[in-house]
């Protein structure tokens, strides 16, 4: 138990997706500079939901298919499709499961969300078992979500300020993204393993 929270507590803010690997920054710098609150959950829990469940078929699908073929170097025709084609079915059953929140429209940013495909091939090259990918997975789509919602409220503090114009737009969320990652370097220490 305490390996499984370590690990989501690890992935979520130490080793974060987003800001120390860039996996899933596409999402994050396509949010608009006044995207409404409830789109910002959705995003986050349907990136959380895809990640968990596209990690654990996939490293299932990895383990009980191409292992035994002698297959593994197949093992990206296999995770790519699978969360493409995850995407649909997670949006529809969160849409269900949770009416308010909206999950339409998120179909491209979550293609565009590369967290899922790079944590199946560090659990490859570590040797992971499920348990702590499925830890790591939730981790990573927990922290997207904490970092989504860190540089939305970041975004619209600084949406109100006197910015020059070369610095607006892109230069700026750049700039923003980079003292945020150098903020959560500051966790680096927060385990010792």
């Amino acid at each position: 138990m305490t390996h499984f929270l370590l690990a989501i507590i690890s992935t979520t803010l130490i080793n974060n997706f987003v800001l120390q690997w860039p996996l899933a920054v596409d999402p994050l710098l396509q949010a608009t500079v006044t995207p409404e609150r409830q789109r910002i959950h959705a995003l986050g829990l349907a990136t959380t939901a895809l990640v968990l469940l596209s990690c654990v078929l996939g490293q299932l699908l990895y383990r009980g298919l191409l292992v035994p073929l002698g297959l593994e170097s197949l093992q990206l025709f296999l995770w790519l499709p699978l969360s493409a084609l995850l995407i649909k079915p997670v949006l529809s059953l969160l849409s269900r499961a949770l009416p308010k929140l909206p999950f339409d429209g998120l179909r491209l940013l979550l293609l565009g969300n590369a967290s899922a495909l790079g944590l199946l091939l560090i659990s490859t090259r570590e040797s992971l078992d499920l348990a702590t990918l499925s830890a790591m997975s939730l981790g990573a789509g927990l922290g997207f979500w904490l970092v989504l919602s860190l540089f939305s409220d970041l975004r619209q503090r600084i949406s109100t300020n006197d910015i020059p114009a070369p610095w607006r737009g892109l230069p700026l969320d750049l700039i923003s993204a980079g003292l945020l990652a150098v903020a959560f370097f500051g966790f680096n220490g927060l385990l010792n393993t």
